[in-house]
């Protein structure tokens, strides 16, 4: 019988002890058993050359191996994915090597070996799920994505991460450790990021605060100073997490990268962390969505800078200008409409469509929403907030370019 799986070195004691008497047959013992002459020739062997010992197994790795992975190839695999944090796999150290002027650069596959090897990896990578399509703008600064991370504990209070993501690039341009999430904050934190990188022509965010949920309007106070600064503003359908998804991948990146739980004492602290990482991420860590690109060699400041003082409202003079009062409404041909405290004192813009008693309300460059003069009977419920509209039915909104150009968010994603 073969040799049974739990006694395999008695077994072959056993053997030998009987194979080395003065008298023995081989061949019958071999046969009894049940392995091959050869096979009892060799633990014979081992068994007067080096005793007991001998009978156990030998690894079977060979003696040399020239096709090896250099120890110092080896030694900056394991540098690599130390400074990503254990985060960075075989694509992206590849590429790190290949910038970084290494001659010998194991193939992907090779380096996760090595990872696995030095106890990085833990089992097979999952199947990938396959190819999907991308959406991106053609070029920076044309929309900037804005969320705030889920906040999460420090050693001293709590973190609110702001991030302000580049959609063509994905380079970071700001990545803001928050005490809160007050519009103020945002506004403070967004000045000096405009000051550096220029404004973008468009920013998307959620309809959480402090960018929405003005009930339900989609407007607050650090909206309308985005749309005095040029900034066309749009937010991504409710529930729907997949409208802003270079962000929320950016999240998991930042939260594998760097967030730590107890690593991070305080908020000067983790603003330290998030810059030391955030030039990482944009200038050396490779993007899968760029082809192993970075951020940086994609991206370009912006050509329009931040003004330091809110140019004037102007409107076309075939427009009605109508003043918005403090309670969020205006009056217009002896009504009174209802838009958003957001914009109280500002002027608004009501100009006709080419549907007949159809207006569309304008703030700055802002299509806000229209209001319908045939149906007298809503009222103050009459005026339509454009994103929530579109959001409803795209095809019952009005077609022009300002009107298309909020709703584009939906249908890619």
């Amino acid at each position: 019988m073969p040799w049974r799986e739990q006694s395999v070195v008695d077994q072959r004691e056993e053997f030998v002890r009987l194979a080395v008497q003065p008298d023995a047959n081989l061949s019958e013992l071999c046969r009894r058993f049940g392995i091959s002459r050869p096979k009892g020739i060799k633990w014979k062997n081992r068994f007067l050359s080096e005793g007991v010992e001998g009978l156990r197994d030998r690894s079977r790795r060979p003696h040399r191996s020239p096709a090896r992975t250099h120890d110092p190839v080896e030694a900056e695999v394991l540098r690599i994915r130390a400074k990503s944090n254990n985060a960075w796999g075989g694509r992206k150290i590849a590429r790190v090597m290949h910038d970084n002027g290494w001659l010998e650069i194991p193939a992907p596959s090779t380096i996760t070996e090595i990872l696995r090897r030095h106890g990085q990896l833990e089992g097979r990578a999952s199947e990938h799920p396959g190819p999907f399509k991308r959406f991106e703008r053609a070029a920076p600064n044309e929309l900037w994505q804005m969320d705030y991370k889920g906040h999460f504990a420090l050693l001293r209070g709590r973190c609110h991460p702001l991030t302000v993501l580049d959609d063509h690039s994905r380079y970071s341009v700001g990545l803001e450790a928050c005490e809160d999430e007050r519009g103020a904050t945002v506004q403070e934190r967004l000045t000096n990021i405009f000051r550096r990188h220029g404004r973008p022509l468009q920013m998307l965010m959620d309809n959480g605060s402090p960018w929405g949920e003005d009930r339900g309007w989609g407007h607050t106070f650090l909206t309308v100073w985005l749309i005095r600064l040029g900034i066309s503003v749009a937010h991504g359908r409710p529930y729907h997490p997949q409208t802003q998804g270079k962000e929320e991948r950016f999240h998991r990146t930042l939260n594998a990268e760097v967030i730590r739980p107890g690593d991070l004492r305080d908020i000067e602290h983790c603003q330290r962390a998030f810059d030391i990482w955030r030039n990482v991420y944009n200038h050396e860590r490779p993007h899968e969505a760029l082809n192993l690109d970075t951020p940086s060699s994609r991206y370009r400041i912006s050509p329009w800078p931040f003004p330091e003082v809110l140019p004037p409202i102007e409107y076309p003079p075939a427009d009605a200008v109508r003043k918005v009062d403090i309670d969020g409404h205006f009056y217009f041909k002896n009504r009174r409409w209802r838009l958003s405290k957001a914009f109280r004192r500002q002027p608004v813009a009501l100009r006709p469509t080419r549907q007949d008693g159809l207006f569309s309300v304008h703030f700055c460059h802002q299509l806000l929403g229209t209001i319908d003069m045939r149906n007298l009977a809503v009222g103050a419920c009459g005026l339509v907030d454009i994103a929530r509209a579109a959001r409803k039915d795209p095809a019952a909104m009005p077609t022009t370019p300002q009107a298309q150009q909020q709703n584009q968010f939906d249908s890619n994603g």
